[in-house]
């Protein structure tokens, strides 16, 4: 194993932050642009969630095979692949806002997105030690929030001022950039095989909360996500400020639970207060939306991403260490189909909650899932 291989500090490791960037450039950026592309083609809000609930289910579908993937053709064959695939068919979009074919495209590029966060995030396991996995993991956010941070708070301004096409394009260039990049990660050796006993007992105790964490408070932020410019009509600086704060909140999150698990010991310790966090901020939009408020939808959508940053470092590290050196592309599987079903589901339910009964009814389905949710992940001492 290289030095240069290896560590936070090492090249492979930056190069794989780095291909991140570029990939979840192009998916951020559509995120929320895609489901208003589909809106003002007269689809309305079920068909805008209908294109981030295909994108999310045809990445959950490809995710289940992940694992098998890795062990086949590589880290970096799957990250490479995943990335083109994401970034290829987007200028497509741009020939029509018909919810049909925008629904196939997104199913592409949910398979290369599939493929893409797995292997990505298997590889912040896979590229330090142990010691250095909350540390990693919220490298690893930054890499992912930056491109949510400025893109998705972007994407709706800028569609405005230069139109949906050159958005599609820019979509579609960014992630092949990050496949270039690929080739040059090297990898080390494959992990020492742990017993299989201490392994099950392991992911039986520790696994169940982490995963209804990410599962819960992803419902949140991808209802947030695609709704809020629909929820807020004609203020589009204040959406425009509401996704950057909910980006900006999670990449803060992800970077402080990252030392506190590292250097405070405290895995597995914080992901009921970053639930109570998301449903405080769906709280806080339910009743901006009632007041008009524009301050406080941007600070709703802060605290919504702060507690989901939170939970997103917290339960990755614990399925590290639940699942084993030997499986860390299964618990990376298993995090990343946590994360985009729910963003999924969050699309697709609330949009269908929002059709008959409203925005705000819909954010407090929302808030309420993560409430019932809470005896299920309640701490059961530290994960080291």
């Amino acid at each position: 194993m290289t030095g240069s291989a290896t560590g936070i500090a090492g090249t492979s490791f930056r190069l794989m932050l780095g291909a991140t960037v570029f990939c979840f450039s192009g998916y951020a950026v559509l995120l929320p642009v895609v489901p208003l592309w589909v809106a003002r083609g007269g689809s309305g809000a079920f068909g805008a969630g209908a294109t981030t609930a295909t994108l999310m289910a045809t990445t959950v579908l490809t995710q289940l095979a992940v694992p098998w993937l890795l062990t086949r053709l590589g880290h970096r064959w799957v990250l490479g692949l995943g990335s083109a695939l994401l970034g290829l068919p987007a200028p497509l979009l741009a020939l029509t806002p018909d919810l049909g074919p925008v629904l196939a495209l997104s199913a592409v590029r949910g398979v290369g997105f599939g493929l893409a966060t797995v292997a990505g995030s298997a590889l912040v396991a896979e590229l330090v030690p142990r010691a250095q996995h909350g540390r990693a993991a919220g490298r690893y956010g930054l890499a992912v929030g930056l491109p949510q941070l400025v893109l998705l708070a972007a994407g709706v301004a800028v569609v405005d001022r230069v139109g949906f096409t050159a958005v599609f394009v820019a979509a579609g260039v960014a992630p092949v950039i990050g496949a270039l990049l690929v080739p040059a990660i090297r990898m080390h050796a494959g992990p020492v095989e742990e017993p299989a006993a201490v392994a099950t007992r392991s992911l039986v105790r520790a696994a169940p909360a982490p995963l209804v964490a990410m599962l819960t408070c992803s419902v949140a932020q991808g209802g947030l996500i695609t709704f809020l410019p629909l929820a807020v009509p004609g203020a589009g600086l204040v959406v425009a400020a509401a996704l950057f704060a909910t980006s900006a909140g999670a990449l803060v999150g992800r970077l402080v639970a990252g030392e506190l698990v590292d250097r405070r010991g405290l895995g597995g310790r914080l992901l009921v207060p970053g639930m109570l966090l998301a449903a405080a901020g769906l709280v806080a939009e339910i009743v901006a939306l009632g007041a008009g408020s524009g301050v406080l939808v941007v600070l709703g959508a802060a605290a919504v991403g702060f507690g989901f940053g939170v939970v997103q470092n917290d339960a990755l590290t614990v399925l590290f260490a639940a699942f084993g050196r030997s499986r860390y592309g299964a618990a990376s599987a298993a995090w990343n189909i946590a994360y985009d079903a729910g963003t999924g589901v969050g699309a697709l339910g609330l949009g269908a909650v929002a059709d008959p009964f409203g925005y705000p009814t819909a954010f407090g389905a929302a808030a309420a899932l993560l409430g019932v949710s809470l005896a299920a992940v309640r701490p059961r001492g530290r994960i080291r």
